[in-house]
């Protein structure tokens, strides 16, 4: 009697310790490391969303370039960073006021840092930010150029704030005061050149712009939106047509579209705008928008990868996309009597007038498209978590990117990046939320600014036909 009753209270506490095990596996949720079979995209969002809350500076704010790897700021990934935690209140792990507090913090220190056309000691110049800046002062970084592209990130991400934090409370009408006051005293106009097109960055130590000029189709396209929109500094309407000018519209791989090669390119201004439904003149005598555009680059990398005519390993239905991301590094290898040549950080991607390619897969390229391709760029990022794991998926969701075919001593099942990309992981993040919720899209059609600048451009119908 007493050896029965003592197994049936042991069998009792097995039942207990087995049920509150189970629940602190499940109380762990996303911030427990292990792998399930499939992926799950609130996993996936919200480890990504933690790259942002967690490695920001705790004085400063600053976003890093990169992480574990210790590296500068990136301005666009701040930008970045800035949207990052509207979506973490949204979606509840964080609360409204700590999201606030961030916010103010890093508007205070950016408005702060000293600006002028000195070579050291300076954060920016007229407005506009240095691409990369020091993690510790928010100084920049050597010797990199003033960004036009990096700062329009960057004030995309601040105008996402003053329109999220609407309330009387002092710290959110502090936040709309500072994000305004940043966005209104880039001086857009000062960086165009005698094209009528804004040039990508300028050097104090010669006090000259960059040759290079923002034309063709690309990511700069909410640049341009953003200059024209400014009411103290805009840019004539006339930029937006030399703009459209230059594109390459081109059958590739069965999609006829406006070409860029790395898939960034068609992420980024879409990140903040909505462009179903609207067209400008251009996209009206294609009888497309913006966002089909994407849908069919987005197919078209895609479809390139799966012809994989050089033979790069692991290539095909779902393991593809190309764009900026980490690679292996400079080096030769032969294979399969050809030689490849690999490379390290690179804008990889394909079009029919660029086609740079050495086998890297780059998971933000699939992860940015998701709003445009749903079907197909789920199934990629499922079909790579599940075969690769933690060498791919870990901490803050997708690591930046991997190559097969790089084989050697230290990476005999091929070479997988060590390190997150800001930039990389803002795409990934946001567009998430916007196929999920339109959030981030409904929130920058209220925004005065963007509306301005699209109407500019010569952007109508959808819903910029409505009321902001």
């Amino acid at each position: 009697m007493k050896h029965t009753l003592l197994l049936v209270l042991v069998s009792l506490l097995l039942v207990v310790f087995s049920a509150c095990n189970q629940q602190s596996q499940k109380e762990a949720g996303a911030n427990s490391l292990s792998m399930d079979d499939s992926l799950n995209l609130d996993d996936m969002h919200r480890r990504t969303f933690g790259y942002f809350w967690e490695t920001a500076d705790s004085v400063s704010g600053l976003t890093p370039d990169r992480w574990p790897t210790q590296s500068f700021s990136s301005i666009a990934a701040m930008g970045f960073g800035f949207t990052a935690y509207i979506t973490g209140v949204e979606n509840n792990y964080i609360t409204r006021r700590q999201a606030a507090e961030r916010v103010l913090i890093t508007l205070r220190f950016i408005m702060n840092l000293p600006m002028g056309d000195a070579t050291t000691g300076v954060a920016g110049y007229k407005g506009f930010f240095y691409h990369f800046l020091d993690m510790r002062t928010g100084l920049r970084h050597k010797q990199v150029e003033l960004s036009t592209i990096d700062t329009g990130l960057l004030m995309a991400g601040i105008l996402s704030c003053y329109e999220y934090f609407d309330s009387t409370d002092s710290t959110e009408t502090e936040i709309r005061r500072l994000a305004d006051s940043l966005y209104r005293r880039v001086e857009w106009d000062w960086f165009l050149s005698d094209n009528q097109l804004l040039s990508m960055g300028w050097h104090p130590e010669t006090k000259k712009f960059l040759d290079a000029e923002w034309s063709g189709y690309n990511e700069a396209m909410i640049l341009n939106i953003l200059a024209l929109g400014s009411p103290t500094h805009p840019i004539p309407a006339v930029v937006w047509q030399n703009w459209t000018a230059t594109y390459l519209w081109a059958d590739y791989q069965g999609f006829a579209h406006v070409n860029f090669g790395p898939l960034f390119g068609h992420q980024y201004s879409h990140m903040y705008i909505d462009f179903r439904g609207i067209q400008d003149a251009y996209m009206r005598a294609r009888g497309i928008d913006y966002f089909e555009n994407s849908r069919r680059a987005t197919l078209a990398n895609r479809a390139y990868c799966i012809e994989n005519s050089t033979g790069f390993t692991g290539y095909g239905e779902n393991i593809w996309g190309l764009t900026a991301c980490d690679g292996s590094g400079n080096k030769k290898q032969r294979i399969a009597g050809s030689i490849i040549e690999f490379m390290g950080y690179r804008a990889r991607g394909a079009a029919a007038n660029y086609l740079v390619d050495d086998g890297t897969i780059a998971p933000t390229a699939a992860g940015g498209s998701i709003p445009f391709a749903p079907e197909e760029c789920l199934s990629a990022l499922s079909e790579m978590y599940q075969r690769y794991g933690k060498r791919l998926y870990d901490q803050y969701g997708f690591k930046d990117a991997f190559n097969l075919t790089f084989v050697d001593d230290k990476n005999p099942d091929g070479w997988f990046d060590e390190d997150y990309i800001g930039i990389d992981q803002g795409a990934i993040l946001i567009m998430l939320e916007n196929h999920r919720t339109e959030q981030i899209w409904d929130l920058m059609k209220k925004n005065s600014y963007f509306r301005d600048g699209l109407q500019k451009a010569g952007f109508t119908g959808g819903w910029l036909e409505k009321e902001g």
